[in-house]
């Protein structure tokens, strides 16, 4: 892949203002286990190879284990994931495909299971993690090969 502008230095301005509310999202008191999970499936799904990376090896620091890192792009066929954490990933997935809309099912799913300030704090999450995933895609951001 051809390299291409670096965003940083062509509107640090911009790229000040992503690095603010990135900073939002990892000090929102949210469950690393859900910033994790949301991280993941979003970079997936935008195919931002970056991100995977980036957040896979955050993730397995964390304590995630490999088998549901694997599991992640099936979640709904198998057993290991918990019902706040399908929840956060059927949210993840329709707010990062937002052309279908987000469901009233999925929202009050989410919104039953999380109080009004958390459901807030995920959402913000999971629109940050696909706002860093096109300036990941739109500039051709690889990760390195270790």
């Amino acid at each position: 892949m051809q390299k291409r502008i670096a965003l940083k230095q062509t509107e640090p301005a911009a790229y000040k203002a992503i690095l603010a509310f990135d900073d939002y999202a990892e000090n929102a008191p949210i469950n690393m286990t859900h910033k994790d999970l949301l991280r993941i499936r979003a970079s997936q799904i935008n195919g931002c190879s970056y991100c995977i990376d980036a957040h896979t090896k955050e993730a397995r620091e964390h304590g995630e284990t490999e088998q549901r890192i694997y599991a992640l792009t099936a979640w709904r066929e198998t057993p290991f994931f918990t019902e706040e954490e399908r929840a956060i990933l059927a949210l993840t997935e329709e707010v990062t495909l937002i052309h279908n809309r987000v469901l009233d099912e999925t929202y009050a799913t989410a919104a039953k299971l999380f109080d009004e300030k958390y459901l807030s704090q995920v959402l913000m999450a999971i629109i940050v993690i696909n706002a860093w995933n096109r300036i990941g895609v739109a500039t051709n951001l690889m990760p390195s090969a270790s």
